[in-house]
């Protein structure tokens, strides 16, 4: 799975800008600012990264089934893990 960062803690203003941080081509390990957020492609997570950080209690997990897509929160960051070869996923 890639793994892309978005440093925020605001879960509306992360909403705000959750498909143009998806439109949003970036490389590995490259950084960028979108509306004010510092987004970065943040390279492969392996696959139990998520059970892993699901057993942690002061982080939220969220699913978007349609795109296959895990969103997890915790602190001042989300992480958008996108499943290799996603169509709609930054490239």
């Amino acid at each position: 799975m890639k793994c892309i960062s978005v440093y925020t803690k605001d879960f509306e203003r992360f909403s705000d800008i959750y498909d143009k941080i998806l439109n949003t081509r970036l490389s590995e390990d490259e950084e960028t600012i979108v509306e004010g957020v510092t987004v970065t492609e943040s390279g492969k997570v392996p696959d139990h990264y998520v059970d892993r950080m699901r057993s942690k209690r002061e982080v939220v997990v969220m699913k978007e089934k349609q795109r296959d897509i895990t969103i997890l929160q915790h602190g001042n960051v989300f992480e958008i893990l996108l499943p290799e070869g996603n169509s709609n996923s930054i490239n």
